[in-house]
């Protein structure tokens, strides 16, 4: 018995040094003006000081919720508390009574119960209890009334909801270390997985709408990536999201182009290509190599590429460019293919801010 266990430490240890050797050996030396801490901290800047980004219902859009996101989680992994203070005091406004408080969005809807994210990972960073329990009016009106099998009444099956709903309760487990909303993620998560992952590993944009759209497999490339970092090696669901995880990561690494992006169609040689989906595929690729779930000899090269090339669509103004625009769901090719490619969008700028965030965990 103790000799089968020192084997399995060895191994261990051996898989340790490898995730370990290969950090090292593609995330350092990066070009000029390409470090992870450089890019971060520009666009994080840059958004403390960009307006909220109009959207049809004149309220905080989820895109916002993510560049606010990754903002935050940069300044905090850097420990710059002066841009953290910035970022909080953004918020301000939205407080009850505030001059934004008409920017609140209310719907029972993924897309606006999204927004919680925020005020939680204020709470988690300043321990001040009034941002969490903001935050957690909403996660838990997201399971307020759940259905039958106990998956949230906002389940809708498209699949940008893998990282919408995820990312929520993800906050909520981290702000108070109740494992209802952990539990809640991962059945979630693989219920997800049951009915939209096809058998080469990526997803539909929906059950009808079947083509393989960048940024809705970058919602569930990141979602499953987030729910891994947290969910603990025992939990009964961890080992079946790990396989989707792997099986995606695979065919992605079929379809990255020479350049090191992705394609507005994943799989379409003559689609564009497209920021905000390779900056979320570079992310999930980056993680899967530093925590040991990816082959660091196979992922690294991949990761390492696909931070360059998008970094290199970062202008002058710390403005991403080639973002695709909001994208809901439509059933004609053609539209995918001629979505309008944006500049600045919170799309890209919260998927580079994550990609960066991911280098320096």
């Amino acid at each position: 018995m103790k000799a089968i266990l020192k084997i399995f430490v060895i191994a261990a240890m051996m898989a340790s040094a490898s995730a370990l050797f290969a950090q090292q050996d593609y995330f350092s030396n990066w070009p000029a003006g390409r470090s992870p801490q450089e890019v971060g901290k520009h666009l994080a800047e840059h958004f403390v000081t960009t307006p909220h980004q109009q959207n049809p219902l004149k309220t905080i859009n989820y895109s916002e919720v993510c560049a606010w996101y990754g903002a935050l989680s940069y300044a905090q992994l850097t420990h710059d508390t002066e841009l953290q203070t910035k970022l909080v005091q953004r918020f301000q406004p939205l407080l009850p009574g505030g001059t934004d408080a008409a920017w609140i969005p209310v719907r029972h809807h993924v897309d606006d119960e999204i927004y919680g994210v925020v005020p939680l990972q204020i709470g988690i960073q300043t321990k001040d209890p009034k941002y969490t329990a903001m935050g957690l009016a909403h996660a838990d009106a997201q399971w307020n009334n759940p259905t039958a099998d106990g998956l949230s009444d906002e389940t809708r099956m498209w699949i940008d909801d893998m990282y919408m709903i995820t990312i929520l309760q993800l906050e909520a487990y981290r702000a108070t270390g109740d494992k209802k909303y952990l539990d809640r993620d991962a059945k979630e998560m693989v219920a997800y997985l049951e009915q939209l992952q096809t058998p080469n590993g990526l997803f539909f944009h929906a059950p009808d709408v079947q083509y393989y759209w960048g940024r809705g497999d970058g919602w569930v490339a990141v979602g499953m990536t987030e729910v891994l970092r947290e969910l603990p090696a025992n939990h009964p669901l961890r080992a079946r999201i790990l396989q989707s995880y792997r099986q995606m990561m695979a065919e992605l690494l079929v379809y990255q182009g020479k350049d090191g992006m992705w394609r507005q169609l994943i799989d379409r040689d003559d689609s564009w290509p497209e920021t905000s989906s390779s900056a979320m595929f570079t992310y999930a690729m980056i993680t899967g190599v530093k925590n040991g779930w990816l082959d660091g000899y196979t992922y690294g090269p991949a990761a390492r590429k696909g931070w360059i090339a998008v970094t290199g669509y970062v202008d002058q103004n710390y403005n991403v460019t080639n973002i695709c625009a909001g994208t809901g769901k439509q059933n004609s090719l053609q539209y995918y293919y001629d979505r309008p490619r944006n500049t600045g969008d919170f799309h890209g700028q919260a998927a580079v801010m994550w990609a960066a965030n991911a280098l320096l965990r």
